[in-house]
């Protein structure tokens, strides 16, 4: 793999991390709009916007191309559903002041992304991978236990999106024309659903000031960017570093929950918090020693 092409895929990783961590800040001001609502503009906007980013590059043919492939459309189908169930637990937790349990899913997701390669992809674990799972399995058993309720919000979310990320790994498709055809793919279900709020006179666009219409309108690029950047990023650097920036995200919904927002953090998250921590350490630290005799080869090469 050439420099560039590293630089660009962490630059891209960075990106979409930062962007994500950041998420709440933007989601904050909308807590008086619908979850549904939300969602329903995330996707209506997103598709526009993509489709006008494909047209002002000469792209979609590859979106016809996609569509009127059988095998690739209901994957599609499948992933869109997975990343819708993220987007409306995602947003009903901010709106509702859980952005500490939001960041633990994140934390967790990367350690499901090795359960999933163990189930699905048949990829072996090492003992360092087995310690980590097994210490995410005691954290997740342990808050369950304490707080007598599992924390599903972090459970969904790590599980939606870590579903979403296998299923667009293994879909022979490109960034951008599988991103445009989710948004396609929702698009009459969200405008249908904005269009009936909006006869029934309780739709926020247009009702709700400029500052909420603009904020709703930028649900396009806010939510398509970092979805691209993710994906372009993941084909560009190795996996064991992907998984290193992935961190940043969680950490910065951790930051924004407790300093920002007046989070609490409970002791039994804490705890639970700690173990995840000490997991993905083990888990990092193990991917980038394995790496490194690939990337001798490679200079060697």
């Amino acid at each position: 793999m050439s420099e560039s092409r590293a630089g660009r895929g962490l630059a891209a990783g960075l990106g979409a991390f930062i962007i994500w961590g950041l998420f709440p800040l933007y989601l904050k001001p909308l807590h008086a709009v619908g979850t549904l609502e939300v969602i329903a503009h995330r996707v209506t906007w997103s598709c526009v916007f993509i489709f006008i980013w494909m047209l002002l590059r000469g792209e979609l043919r590859q979106v016809r191309a996609t569509l009127a492939n059988p095998a690739l459309l209901w994957r599609l189908c499948l992933s869109a559903g997975l990343i819708t169930v993220n987007w409306v637990v995602y947003v009903y937790a901010v709106a509702n002041g859980h952005v500490v349990e939001t960041s633990l899913g994140y934390f967790i997701n990367p350690l499901l992304n090795v359960v999933l390669g163990l189930v699905f992809l048949r990829e072996r674990l090492n003992p360092a991978q087995w310690i980590s799972v097994g210490l995410a399995s005691v954290a997740v058993l342990y808050m369950s236990v304490i707080s007598g309720n599992p924390p599903w919000i972090s459970l969904t979310l790590a599980a939606a999106f870590g579903l979403y990320g296998f299923v667009r790994k293994v879909i022979p498709v490109a960034a951008l024309p599988g991103l445009a055809v989710e948004t396609f793919l929702l698009l009459p279900v969200a405008a249908g659903y904005l269009l009936w709020l909006e006869m029934t006179g309780v739709g926020a666009l247009g009702h709700s000031g400029g500052v909420v219409d603009a904020m709703l309108v930028a649900a396009g690029p806010i939510t398509a960017v970092p979805l691209f950047l993710f994906a372009y990023g993941a084909r560009l650097i190795p996996y064991s570093a992907m998984g290193l920036i992935q961190y940043l995200a969680p950490s910065l919904q951790l930051a924004l929950g407790l300093a920002v927002f007046g989070e609490t953090l409970e002791r039994s998250r804490a705890v639970g918090l700690t173990l995840i921590w000490v997991g993905l350490a083990i888990y990092t630290a193990d991917g980038i020693w394995r790496s490194r005799p690939k990337r001798r080869s490679a200079l060697a090469a």
